[in-house]
């Protein structure tokens, strides 16, 4: 196997060092054009390093982080190879979860926008099967999928793989860690033995290196170290808010901050548009970009920004690539980035030619562990902020009234309107503090021109807090058959919702571990892992609890999810006796029995 070590910075940061070109890697005018209307100027490292290879047909391990640009590193050299006339799948790749898929689908599409005739399929567990299955009825040249539902469509005979020439693990360490094991072995061993293999993984356990062994040809091994430094004149802080405030706590932000311009970083290109629009509506100059918006509407965007027309630019981390503006003093990160990477490339927008710069991140508080993560990397402690009072929001109000006014006076039309000012208050006696307020209340909305505090939320009663108190002392019981006493309920400590026991076909003898069962459910029914409750594993079968309101298409989804390929057949768990979710069961059975059962008087 060769290596070759590369030194990483953001895939879509344009700093780094002089390199090669994308037209100097062989890369055909079909998805050079492609490349250009994303708006990518230069092949990150790992791209660099990585299509070459993959151009000649070799197989290729790959060590890097999320956010390195290795989507792009080996869709680009899968579509010069993809014959569209082929009807059946040319190329697979495997990811861990139903986010990934949607995403590498989307990238996939993107940089094949100017070859006609090519169809990108994502299939994943919690779609239904009937848009999976005409999308492969019509013919998918490439197919980005997890495991579970990958080995489903096989099982069912509605994936043919059998002219398959390019397969990808993505993030192969996490399909690993959720179980997807022998799913991925059995996929690699079912596929044609001329593919084309390429493995990306962020770490080199055991396993992974078993894989790479046994399933690829004399790969070329391409690590990347990560540089996740970040500029030291740029201060960067967090706030904890909670999703359902931060639109309150970004407009705080803008009325108390003192910025020259901003961009605001939101994940989704639909959240784009909807704060932008927000922010409109509260009176503050923002527009949006993203990838659906046409290049001539974005160099017009990104014009007003430079030239001050527009102060706020709403963006996703695509539409952000290659965006150089010197006035820009700030960045908000409204949804946090979920890898170090794209934080790194996005607060290094501010503070460009020597210029300070202000970074400000929004953490909900079941964020918290990415934000240890973003600290770790870069070493570099973030400072909690906290939000302005509505003291200080109507504070600022006054003191920009009062600027405006200041302001206005030094203007050349100040003559005409005092002379018609003058001849108002002569003919309706009219004292000029009044006039000025009239003109004022012209011009504001009075009515919200002061912040209102929040209201207080209503205390809770102690009969509630007991309530609650006792509710999560109660021992966790099941009934008999017969109608004993039910289990207690059992509630989501994040979300608040109502959880329910549910049974697996999958134990200790199965090895399986909790993070592959929360994996695995949660990618295939399309959950959070804040719908988890406790998890407690058997030697045959494990308990889960999970939300009390799955809708069936979800439950049905389920049943077919398999853990260590063994299909875990879920379902509600009936509630045998009450040991089975108490280690002291036996115990507990015994001090059930009526009294008179434990002992017979003797005669």
């Amino acid at each position: 196997m060769s290596t070759n070590e590369v030194d990483s910075v953001p895939a879509d940061d344009d700093r780094h060092e002089e390199g090669p070109t994308f037209a100097d890697l062989g890369i055909d005018d079909r998805v050079l054009a492609a490349i250009a209307d994303v708006g990518y100027e230069s092949p990150s490292p790992i791209q660099a390093a990585t299509i070459p290879p993959l151009l000649s047909g070799a197989d290729v391990v790959g060590l890097a982080q999320t956010g390195t640009g290795k989507t792009a590193a080996f869709a680009i050299p899968i579509l010069m190879g993809l014959d569209t006339a082929q009807k059946k799948p040319s190329a697979l790749v495997l990811a861990p979860t139903r986010e990934l898929a949607i995403q590498v689908a989307e990238a996939f599409g993107k940089y094949s926008s100017h070859i006609p005739g090519l169809h990108v399929l994502p299939i994943y567990g919690g779609q239904s099967y009937g848009v999976q299955l005409s999308g492969l009825r019509r013919g998918a040249h490439v197919v980005v999928g997890t495991p579970g539902r990958v080995i489903d469509h096989l099982e069912k005979g509605t994936l043919d793989l059998t002219q398959l020439r390019y397969l990808v693990l993505d993030e192969a360490d996490e399909m690993l860690k959720m179980g997807f094991q022998e799913d991925v072995e059995r996929i690699l061993r079912d596929t044609p033995n001329d593919k084309q293999v390429a493995l990306f993984s962020a770490t080199m356990p055991g396993a992974i290196r078993k894989i790479s062994k046994q399933y690829l040809n004399d790969p070329v091994e391409i690590t990347v170290k990560s540089k996740t430094q970040t500029n030291t004149n740029i201060t960067q802080r967090y706030v904890q808010v909670s999703h359902q405030r931060k639109l309150d706590a970004l407009t705080r932000v803008l009325e108390v901050e003192d910025f020259e311009a901003m961009i605001i970083f939101v994940r989704t290109k639909q959240a784009t548009e909807e704060l932008a629009e927000k922010l409109r509506s509260r009176g503050f100059s923002a527009a949006a970009i993203n990838g659906d918006i046409a290049q001539n509407q974005r160099e017009r965007t990104i014009g007003q920004l430079k030239s001050g027309a527009l102060d706020i630019l709403v963006a996703t981390d695509v539409a952000a690539r290659g965006l150089d503006v010197e006035r820009i003093s700030h960045v908000v990160n409204y949804d946090i980035p979920h890898d170090t990477e794209s934080y790194v490339h996005r607060i290094g927008r501010t503070g460009r030619a020597g210029r300070s710069g202000q970074a400000l991140l929004f953490v909900a508080p079941r964020e918290r562990h990415l934000l240890k993560s973003i600290e770790r990397a870069t070493r570099h402690p973030l400072t909690e902020m906290q939000l302005p009072s509505v003291d200080d929001v109507n504070a600022t109000r006054v003191s920009k009234f009062g600027d405006m006014i200041t302001e206005n006076l030094s203007s050349d039309n100040v003559a005409l309107f005092r002379k018609l000012i003058e001849d108002y208050e002569a003919e309706h006696n009219t004292p000029l503090v009044d006039i000025a307020a009239a003109l004022a209340v012209g011009g504001f909305d009075g009515d919200n021109f002061f912040m209102e505090p929040e209201p207080e939320p209503a205390p809770r009663r102690e009969r509630d807090r007991d309530r609650d108190r006792d509710r999560e002392r109660a021992p966790r019981r099941y009934d008999d058959e017969d109608g004993g006493p039910r289990r207690a309920p059992s509630f989501s400590r994040e979300s608040g919702q109502e959880l329910a026991t549910y049974r697996i076909s999958v134990g200790k003898r199965h090895r399986v571990v909790p993070g592959a069962i929360v994996g695995a459910i949660a990618n295939e029914g399309g959950l959070r892992r804040s719908d988890f409750g406790h998890i407690s594993i058997r030697p045959d079968y494990s308990l889960v609890e999970l939300p009390a309101d799955l809708p069936n298409e979800t439950l049905e989804a389920l049943r077919r999810t398999r853990i260590s390929g063994v299909l875990i057949q879920l379902q509600p768990d009936q509630g045998p006796p009450a040991q089975r979710l108490n280690s002291r069961g036996p115990r507990r059975d015994r001090e059930a029995r009526p009294r008179t059962e434990r002992r017979k008087p003797r005669s």
